[in-house]
């Protein structure tokens, strides 16, 4: 459900109080993130790479807004995800691609 602090006035992407676009390319990442999560070997994260995003229609505080990810192709580590949101009404809210790597956590944190 969008929640004031979700909107774009409160996330600084916007001046109108519906859902802004970074709160909802964040759940959208969520959603990727667990749907992978169980498949991982111990040690294992997987890490956003690249997103494609196109917020189509606006969503008021209190809307229900529900986000679908799709696993559509896996390269070795690399796992492509369809994104897609609707609301409570039907309207399409938005569509999308995320891409996730799969890495070793220890290693990838030693990397900074």
């Amino acid at each position: 459900m969008v929640e004031r602090e979700d909107t774009a006035i409160r996330v600084g992407s916007g001046d109108v109080p519906v859902l802004g676009t970074p709160r909802l390319l964040s759940f959208a990442e969520g959603v990727t993130v667990k749907a992978v999560q169980r498949y991982l070997e111990p040690g294992q994260t997987s890490v956003g790479t690249r997103v494609e995003l196109e917020h189509r229609a606006p969503s008021p505080v209190g809307m229900h807004v529900e986000i679908s990810a799709e696993l559509t192709d896996v390269d070795g580590r690399r796992l492509g995800f369809a994104i897609t949101a609707v609301d409570k009404t039907g309207r399409l809210v938005a569509t999308g691609r995320i891409e996730r790597v799969v890495v070793d956590r220890e290693r990838f944190l030693g990397s900074l």
